[in-house]
């Protein structure tokens, strides 16, 4: 049951939508003038760098996992049988976190005995 990203790839892809968030509210050369004048410009400045990054590093963080992809079906929970395959397409809900929307990618078995169709990975 192998992830489907490595740790590396999964930091270098946080740290870059991070790094390109940041750029905007604070930006390296100092001759930019910084936007903003209030607090409450501030907050949503810092809203909108979250609102950025946090959705990428639950799906980053997500696509670590052990049982983020099977390599076999397991038993049907329909009817119980072993008589389950893989389906070769995977679909990529959107799902809807407290920090926005998270794209997923999701597994999809059929049974060969009651014809169910169910997804195999991990939640």
């Amino acid at each position: 049951m192998p992830a489907r990203t490595t740790r590396q790839e999964a930091r270098a892809r946080i740290l870059a939508v991070f790094s390109a968030q940041l750029d905007r509210m604070i930006p390296e050369d100092e001759e930019v003038p910084l936007k903003g004048a209030t607090f409450a410009d501030f907050e949503d400045q810092v809203e909108d760098l979250a609102q950025e990054a946090l959705p990428v590093a639950l799906e980053s963080r997500a696509a670590l996992e052990l049982n983020a992809e099977v390599k076999t079906a397991g038993r049907c929970p329909h009817c119980g049988s072993d008589r389950v395959y893989l389906e070769k397409q995977v679909s990529q809900p959107e799902i809807l976190s407290p920090h926005g929307p998270v794209v997923l990618c999701k597994q999809h078995a059929r049974c060969r005995s009651c014809n169910g169709s169910f997804s195999p990975s991990g939640s």
